[in-house]
């Protein structure tokens, strides 16, 4: 069995400088989270009963588009419980003896965080059955009649699961997880105390006009609020003084082409095929995707969910139609509405 490779950090990234910001950026603790009022007060309910028990917190899964905190949530979990925290990835786990390895290295209590956990093969998902319902491990010995099977047993540990397409994930995998929450995109009020807390982790003066343009523009997603931030605090320590107020924010924004809506280039190129080459639609999403150069489950699962939120985009059984929004948005004209074809009588 081989774990090399398999444990990650959270601070795993190329820049140095940029992974000690990304792990001082993530709340520790569950008063420190912004947002999800709903959840954070179930996990609260939850993580404090396990305390009062001495036990681990119940298996969870965290569903939800990318960057709402699914990561930062488990890393909570582990916090709040005083354990230890391993993290992993479904597409890391090839081969059943990969999960084996992990868990037979948990000690009691840990928290194992697997992210896009709806990507688990199927053998290596089979090992996770037992594991989370008896805390047992099932080892196949030997090949052909000879084969034998024995348990090991496995401390008591906590599965804490992310995944972005919650219909991909089996339901018995799914009916293991003792609580299961959907994350939902964050208000413009949520954002702009999330990017104040961070400008202050990162010592951005930043006024409230700039912090509420940048919420606006941050697609209600967190993760995108914390790198909007950092690079209009580029775009004021280079172009002015450092300080970021509306102007500074609007003009950085624009720089880096993000629009009024929270639209960046990719955005705006879907829209600009969809009315300008397609006649506003319907338009297969392969075709869709070709013709702005990305893959097509990059558009449908990053793109698309933002512009249909906005009504700027509409899928339908004969493709994606772009709305009338779309076209105002584009600054193009809609075309007028096609007449019906004649009856036969």
């Amino acid at each position: 069995m081989r774990e090399e490779g398999l444990d990650r950090t959270v601070a795993a990234a190329a820049d140095p400088v940029e992974a000690a910001e990304e792990i001082t950026l993530r709340p520790r603790h569950l008063a420190e989270f912004v947002g999800q009022a709903q959840l954070k007060e179930h996990l609260d309910i939850m993580l404090e009963a396990a305390r009062r028990r001495s036990q681990p917190a119940d298996h969870l899964l965290f569903a939800g588009p990318p960057g709402l905190g699914k990561t930062s949530l488990a890393g909570i979990v582990a916090n709040e419980m005083a354990a230890g925290f391993r993290i992993t990835s479904g597409p890391a786990l090839v081969r059943a003896g990969d999960l084996a390895a992990i868990l037979t290295n948990l000690t009691e209590g840990d928290v194992l965080f697997v992210d896009e956990i709806h990507r688990l093969g199927r053998a290596v998902e089979e090992i996770l059955y037992p594991a989370m319902e008896d805390f047992q491990l099932d080892i196949v010995l030997g090949k052909g009649p000879s084969a034998r099977t024995i348990r090991l047993d496995l401390p008591r540990f906590t599965l804490v699961g992310a995944t972005t397409r919650t219909g991909l994930i089996t339901g018995p995998l799914r009916d293991r997880f003792g609580f299961v929450a959907r994350l939902d995109y964050y208000s413009p009020a949520d954002l702009d105390a999330i990017i104040r807390r961070s400008a202050t982790i990162l010592d951005v003066r930043l006024d409230a006009g700039g912090a509420v343009e940048i919420a606006r523009r941050s697609r209600g997603t967190p993760r995108i609020a914390n790198r909007l931030l950092k690079r209009v605090r580029d775009f004021a320590e280079v172009r002015g003084d450092g300080s970021i107020d509306v102007g500074v924010a609007r003009r950085g924004l624009e720089l880096f082409g993000v629009d009024e809506l929270g639209l960046d280039k990719v955005d705006r190129a879907i829209l600009t095929a969809l009315c300008s080459r397609f006649g506003g639609g319907p338009v297969g999403l392969s075709t869709l995707a070709v013709s702005v150069g990305e893959e097509t489950e990059t558009v449908e699962d990053v793109y698309e969910p933002f512009l249909l939120q906005l009504g700027l985009l509409m899928r339908t059984p004969r493709g994606r139609v772009a709305m009338p929004s779309a076209w105002q948005h584009l600054g193009l004209e809609p075309p007028p509405p096609s007449e019906p074809p004649p009856g036969l009588f």
